[in-house]
C-alpha cells in the first residue's frame, strides 16, 4: 500500500536533514531516507574526519619542530590507532547530534534503507512506498575507484578506506595531485610515512594559476613529499608484499615502490540505484542530475541538492543548496544558485583559499584589472609563529573598484578569505576595506597594505 506524505527527502547528507527538519517544522509530514549513516560524506569520510586527522598530523609536525621555538619534546611518535580512535569519536559525536535532532522533530520520520523511484514522485524503501508532491534528492557522491587489475584490491584505497587505517604504511603512493590527494599526502608525511604523489596533469592542482601550483608543491616538497607531474599511463601492480606503480613521463618509463596506493582521481554522483528513469529525472552530460538555478530537476516536484547535482561539490555549497530551496519553498524568497559566489579551500597546512577569478581568468575576461600581491612574510602573526610560506593576492575591476578574485596561500588563509567573500557578496569596493582598521597582530592587518599596492595588471612582476 502506498503511503501519502507531504515530502520525501532521499539522503541524509549536509543538505537533507536540515531541509527535512525545516519542512517538518513548517507543518509538513516528512520522510527522510538514508541508506547507511547520517551525515553523508562530510561527517563520515570527508570534512570532519579528514580535518580531525589533519589536526593530529599538525600536532606531530609542530612537536618535531619544537626545538626551533626553544621547546624540548624528545622523540615524537605517532600512534595511528589512537589517532583513528580520536577521529572516530569526533565523527560519532556528529552522528549522535544529528540523530537526536532528527528524532526530536515531530512529523519527521527517518527510514533506513536505499530509496528508489518506482514512479513519478513515488519512492520505495524497505518494502514501503511513499508518494509525495515534493521529493528531494541528496544522495551525494562516491570516490572513483580505478580498475587496476594487477593490484590486490586491499592495497588500493580511496579516502574512505584511508580513514580506517590503524597502522602507518612505511611508503604511501598517492595517485592524483588535487585537493583530497594533497591533504592526505601532507597528513601521512607528517605521521611519518614516505609519500610520493603522481599527477597526470602537467602540474598539481591544475585549476589554479601555475605559480600557485608551484608554491603549494614547494611547500610539500620542503616537508619531504615527492611530487611527480605529467605522469601518463599510470599502472599500479603487486610486487612482493607491497606495490609498484609504473608510469611514463617526459623522461621515459618510471616506477616507484610502496606499501599502499591512495587513488584520488575524482568522484562520481550516487545516482545508479535511484531509478531515475521511473521518475523522469534526467542527467547532464557528466552524469550528474541536471538542475536549473532553483534546483529543479526535469521532473515536476523533484529537486536535487548537493554533490549529486554537480553544481558545487563542497559541503558549504550543499548546505547553501538547502538554504536556497528552503527559502524558496517555505519563506517566499526568490533565490537561485546561478549567482552564487564560489569560494573554496585546500586544507593543507598552510591552507590555500580562493574565491572568484584567478590571474588566468582575469586575463581572459577583457576587463581592466588591478592586481596586488604581498608575501606572508610581511605578516607579523606569520613571523611570530614561524610560518611565513605563501602570499596574498587580490584582483579588482578598475572601473567598479569591486573585487574580482582573491588567492590566499598561507597561515589562516581559510579564515581571512571570508572578509573578501563578504565584501564581494555585498558589492563593497576595495577602498572600504583599505580604510578599515584591523586588529594587530593578525593576518588580516596586511589587507589594507595589500590593497594600497593595487596596480594595473601587467605592470607587476607578480
Amino acid at each position: 500500500m502506498t503511503e501519502t506524505v507531504d515530502a520525501v527527502v532521499i539522503g541524509a547528507g549536509q543538505a537533507g536533514p536540515s531541509l527535512a527538519v525545516r519542512l517538518a517544522e513548517a507543518g509538513l509530514r516528512v520522510v527522510l531516507i538514508e541508506k547507511e549513516r547520517l551525515g553523508g560524506t562530510c561527517v563520515n569520510n570527508g570534512c570532519i574526519p579528514t580535518k580531525t586527522l589533519v589536526a593530529s598530523a599538525r600536532v606531530a609536525h609542530v612537536a618535531r619542530d619544537a626545538a626551533r621555538f626553544g621547546i624540548g619534546t624528545g622523540a615524537v611518535s605517532v600512534d595511528l590507532a589512537a589517532v583513528k580512535a580520536r577521529k572516530a569519536a569526533v565523527v560519532q559525536q556528529s552522528r549522535d547530534g544529528l540523530a537526536a535532532w532528527i528524532g526530536g522533530t515531530k512529523t519527521l520520520e527517518l527510514v533506513i534503507g536505499e530509496g528508489r523511484f518506482v514512479g513519478p514522485r513515488m519512492v520505495a524503501v524497505g518494502g514501503r512506498v511513499f508518494e509525495a508532491p515534493l521529493v528531494v534528492i541528496n544522495t551525494g557522491g562516491t570516490p572513483v575507484r580505478p580498475a587496476w587489475p594487477e593490484l590486490t584490491p586491499s592495497r588500493l584505497l580511496t579516502n574512505i578506506e584511508m580513514m580506517e587505517l590503524d597502522r602507518l604504511p612505511r611508503r604511501l603512493i598517492v595517485v592524483g595531485g588535487s585537493y583530497i590527494g594533497l591533504e592526505f599526502a601532507q597528513m601521512y608525511r607528517r605521521f611519518g610515512a614516505e609519500v610520493v604523489v603522481l599527477e597526470g596533469a602537467d602540474r598539481i592542482i591544475a585549476r589554479e594559476d601555475a605559480d600557485v601550483s608551484a608554491a603549494v608543491q614547494a611547500m610539500l616538497e620542503a616537508e619531504g613529499v615527492v611530487v611527480h607531474a605529467g605522469c601518463r599511463e599510470i599502472a599500479p601492480a603487486d610486487r612482493g608484499e607491497g606495490v609498484v606503480v609504473r608510469w611514463q613521463d617526459a623522461s621515459g618509463a618510471r616506477e616507484v615502490e610502496g606499501d599502499l596506493v591512495l587513488a584520488s582521481v575524482g568522484r562520481r554522483p550516487n545516482v545508479a540505484a535511484l531509478g531515475l528513469d521511473a521518475a523522469g529525472v534526467a542527467l547532464d552530460g557528466r552524469g550528474f542530475i541536471a538542475v536549473d538555478g532553483r534546483l529543479r530537476t526535469s521532473a515536476e516536484g523533484v529537486y536535487a541538492l548537493g554533490d549529486v547535482n554537480g553544481r558545487g561539490a563542497f559541503t558549504h555549497t550543499s548546505y547553501n543548496d538547502y538554504e536556497i530551496l528552503a527559502g524558496n519553498l517555505i519563506d517566499g524568497e526568490d533565490r537561485d544558485i546561478d549567482h552564487r559566489l564560489f569560494g573554496y579551500a585546500l586544507f593543507t597546512d598552510p591552507p590555500l583559499a580562493r574565491v572568484g577569478m584567478s590571474d588566468r581568468d582575469a586575463l581572459a575576461s577583457g576587463k581592466t584589472v588591478l592586481r596586488a600581491e604581498l608575501p606572508m612574510a610581511r605578516v607579523g602573526r606569520a613571523r611570530e609563529r614561524g610560518e611565513t610560506a605563501g602570499f596574498m593576492r587580490v584582483l579588482v575591476d578598475a572601473e567598479t573598484e569591486r573585487f574580482l578574485g582573491v588567492t590566499l596561500f598561507g597561515i589562516e588563509a581559510d579564515e581571512v578569505l571570508h572578509q573578501f567573500i563578504l565584501a564581494m557578496d555585498a558589492g563593497v569596493g576595495f577602498r572600504a576595506m583599505m580604510r578599515a582598521v584591523p586588529v594587530h597582530p593578525t593576518v588580516s592587518e596586511l589587507i589594507p597594505t595589500l590593497l594600497g599596492r593595487l596596480r594595473p595588471m601587467g605592470e607587476m612582476a607578480g
